[in-house]
């Protein structure tokens, strides 16, 4: 066994298919291919799920995964503490629904990358049950995801609170509804608002909080960050926890705010979720602790929070 057949596991792992794995080490796909069955020969299983649409980590290659990742790390260790100046850099990647990017992951990162220098941080726009299956298959080390306070934390994962806040519309500064200090579900039916895609928590409690009510959705996208844009460029309104707008630059520029929804005492938690796992990698545990301190720095809930 060599550790590059653990170093090329990995990076099929991250990229979801032997082609683009193959480009990024910069091997022939056959070359890869056979090198990652010579292990599979060796280890007596099937590391991989091979199909048309890519390869993944197959059951008994997750419950593999944390050991591979264990042995790379050693052999960094080993590689710095013999002085070696040019040790393979790793990779921690990080899954979020963009609820919370600029206010905390951009300083989360920063702060990780001054003491992590080689290794590198993925951050991977995607959908909540997108993130929680590349969770379970290995392809992602760490999720932020929103949570509606009161729904049950699923199983599998180690969930860790980081903030609390409240769903509030984000407008422009010069809207009408700006110069309330709450608004009402009736407010919202006379705007045109920017939904986010179906599969996000934020979908879910703007149709439940209509209760019904047809509302003039004008726009929809995926994630926080588009949403943000489009108001600030006056397409609209949309309604998102507080603290993926409060702190956020198009908050501090002027160009965005927001206002909380009266009458309703809903909760939106950012939580943290990793796969439980005996072993985790040193770079992701790390990356764990950086967020945790960074929300606490924070002050753990947003400004609109309890």
């Amino acid at each position: 066994m060599r550790t590059e057949q653990l170093e090329y596991i990995a990076a099929v792992t991250r990229f979801g298919s032997l082609r683009r794995a193959a480009e990024e080490l910069r091997l022939s796909q056959p070359a890869l291919s056979e090198t990652v069955r010579n292990l599979e020969r060796e280890l007596g299983v099937d590391l991989l799920e091979r199909k048309r649409s890519g390869a993944t980590m197959s059951a008994a290659g997750r419950e593999l995964l944390p050991h591979m990742a264990g042995v790379l790390e050693a052999v960094d260790r080993l590689r710095a503490a013999a002085g070696e100046q040019h040790r393979v850099s790793r990779m921690v990647r990080v899954g979020t629904v963009n609820a919370a990017t600029v206010p905390l992951l951009v300083p989360a990162v920063r702060a990780f990358r001054a003491d992590h220098p080689v290794t590198q941080v993925e951050v991977v726009g995607a959908q909540q049950a997108d993130i929680h299956r590349a969770l379970s298959e290995g392809g992602l080390d760490l999720g932020l995801v929103n949570h509606l306070e009161g729904d049950d934390m699923p199983a599998g994962f180690e969930s860790t609170p980081l903030l609390s806040g409240r769903p509030v519309l984000c407008v422009r500064p010069g809207s009408r509804l700006a110069g309330r200090s709450a608004v009402t579900v009736d407010d919202l039916l006379g705007e045109p608002l920017i939904a986010m895609r179906s599969g996000y928590v934020m979908h879910r409690y703007v149709h439940r909080l209509l209760g019904g009510r047809a509302a003039s959705f004008a726009y929809s996208t995926d994630g926080a960050e588009m949403g943000k844009l489009m108001v600030a460029e006056g397409l609209g309104a949309t309604v998102l926890p507080d603290f993926s707008v409060v702190g956020d630059p198009l908050e501090r520029q002027g160009l965005i705010t927001c206002r909380p929804i009266a009458d309703d005492g809903t909760r939106v938690l950012l939580v943290l979720r990793r796969r439980r796992a005996e072993s985790v990698p040193r770079a992701a545990r790390d990356l764990h602790d950086v967020f945790v301190r960074t929300a606490r720095e924070l002050g753990g809930t947003s400004p609109g929070g309890a």
